[in-house]
């Protein structure tokens, strides 16, 4: 994960290069700290989301070979933004697709790349998420990242997949401060293992009902009796409503919530949700797998609003269903699940859907942006058991 941290105008001045440097040591360090102390995922709070069990990181990243890479942008006193990067495999993407799809939960938003995938059912390059008007630049970003790559030198077309949600709100978005180098990065920088939470990434800038939204993710894993697949989540969170946390009517309990004494607090927004696995899914079944991670934003209290852009991509990163750029034949061979043994992982995506919204919302710190407005993290305290 790349972080950029700037206090004031003099850190663009070159002779005060070594102060910049020492003070985003301290800023980093300041940032470490709170969140050590501060915040928590939600099982951490003493509370269970659904009945089936997460894997080990609890996060998209317990799919073997998925990877993510965040690049955050925290500027001056008005850039809150960023870059995330998924990515279903280390090989070549473009030579080795996977099966995926699409579902538009309310299509207010810009997708760049979704018409591809949902013709032909697959994807060949790394996802990429970023904020409404850094859509274009990260297209760009990702297309000459696939050109570049070592046996594409022939490649003359490419379909890079880019979501959004809108940070307007806490960053100065006009300026469109993220450039090509910054998407490389997160897709360079990408790695297995723990995921970072909260104000990383494209959810630096994000509000999720009416508190700091965020990068989120989980996981379920299936017993080996139901063929020990992995089912895992990424969400950018930018959305409103009436938050639901588990059993916890957490909106009416903070008394915030989408039309509260009939008060002007806007449910729009957006929410982009990736759903992994490991499991042999044509791009069918990827469909209906996140019909039903939608579900899960609906069980936190999202409503899908009119100025909501709420997308989810799934893909099956299953190495038997790899589909050639340079097929050797006509026919490609696959084996994939019978639609009877795939209602355990419909319920997986649920929960790790709605699990992976909650964990944006309870690792996210309270941010200060633009205009000096400030959005306040979830009081998780006030929520918590045990």
């Amino acid at each position: 994960m790349v972080i950029c941290i700037c206090f004031d105008e003099f850190c663009y001045l070159g002779t005060m290069i070594r102060w910049k440097f020492l003070l985003i040591a301290a800023a980093l360090h300041m940032v470490n700290q709170l969140t050590a102390q501060t915040r928590m995922r939600v099982r951490e709070a003493g509370i269970t989301i659904g009945v089936m069990q997460p894997g080990p990181l609890n996060a998209i990243t317990d799919v073997k070979g998925v990877a993510v890479g965040h690049t955050t942008l925290i500027l001056a006193d008005s850039i809150r933004t960023g870059v995330t990067a998924i990515l279903p495999h280390s090989g070549n993407l473009f030579q080795q697709k996977v099966p995926a799809a699409i579902y538009v939960g309310n299509g207010f938003g810009k997708l760049a790349g979704s018409t591809q995938v949902q013709e032909l059912g697959n994807l060949e390059t790394p996802i990429v998420l970023t904020n409404t008007l850094s859509v274009p630049v990260a297209m760009q970003a990702v297309i000459d990242y696939t050109l570049k790559q070592p046996g594409n030198e022939k490649v003359q077309s490419v379909n890079a997949l880019v979501g959004e949600t809108n940070d307007g709100y806490l960053n100065d978005i006009r300026e469109m401060h993220v450039k090509p180098e910054h998407v490389v990065s997160a897709i360079t920088g990408a790695k297995g293992g723990p995921v970072a939470e909260g104000n990383v990434g494209a959810g630096t800038g994000t509000v999720c009902f009416g508190w700091k939204g965020g990068i989120g993710t989980a996981s379920r894993k299936l017993p080996e009796s139901l063929g020990g697949y992995t089912v895992g989540v990424l969400v950018q969170s930018n959305f409103g409503g009436v938050l639901q946390v588990g059993d916890i009517p957490a909106g009416k309990l903070l008394n915030k919530y989408y039309l509260r004494d009939q008060l002007n607090n806007t449910p729009d927004g957006s929410c982009m949700i990736i759903v992994a696995t490991d499991a042999p899914l044509d791009t069918r079944n990827l469909e209906r797998l996140a019909k039903r991670a939608f579900m899960g934003l609906a069980k936190t209290g999202g409503i899908a609003s009119n100025g909501s852009g709420d997308y989810v991509i799934a893909f099956s990163n299953d190495p038997s269903l790899r589909i050639p750029h340079n097929p050797n034949g006509r026919v490609l061979t696959q084996n994939v699940l019978h639609n009877d043994a795939v209602s355990p992982l419909f319920m997986a995506a649920l929960e790790a859907t709605e699990e992976a919204i909650l964990n944006s919302l309870f690792m996210a710190d309270t941010m200060k942006g633009k205009d000096g407005r400030v959005v306040e993290a979830l009081p998780v305290e006030k929520l918590r058991r045990g």
